[in-house]
């Protein structure tokens, strides 16, 4: 029976959006995103978790209790998406839907950030749309559960 919820998962600094570099992140703040996010699924008839942290060890118990409690995953891993195979085996082992989100277009910025873990465990990468990306995402995953729920008589998901 499906939860029909989606946890919206951000990690480090992504608490200082709205003060942060806000000629590369903008002016919205954590708490717009969240609230962008929970408009667009509840359009849906759907709900959300949402969830932010510095430390990878939390964001990847978060993910793994996603598998009792939500259908999907966005995330914006943050600077963990360069490093954190963790991160990635994390998404890989909950086996549920997710979705990677930059605010930024990272292949516009350095080097270091145009390689990203997760994106070959992830259903689909949103780079550059700004948060906007972020309802991109909701409403992707939302899509495709409801799609595969009606293909397949019943998604298998939480």
């Amino acid at each position: 029976m499906a939860t029909t919820n989606l946890l919206i998962l951000n990690g480090p600094n992504l608490n200082l959006l709205g003060t942060r570099e806000p000629g590369v992140y903008g002016s919205h703040t954590l708490d717009d995103i969240e609230q962008l996010c929970a408009s667009a699924a509840g359009a849906h008839g759907w709900g959300v978790a949402c969830s932010q942290s510095n430390h990878e060890g939390e964001l990847v118990d978060a993910i793994h209790a996603a598998a009792e409690t939500a259908d999907g995953i966005v995330i914006n891993a943050g600077a963990y998406t360069h490093t954190s195979i963790a991160l990635r085996d994390a998404i890989a082992g909950v086996g549920l839907p997710a979705v990677e989100v930059h605010i930024s277009n990272v292949h516009q910025r350095e080097e270091f950030r145009h390689h990203s873990y997760l994106s070959a465990v992830v259903d689909a990468v949103i780079v550059g749309a700004g948060v906007d990306g972020y309802r991109l995402a909701v409403d992707h995953l939302v899509r495709k559960l409801t799609r595969d729920d009606k293909l397949h008589g019943g998604y298998e998901g939480r």
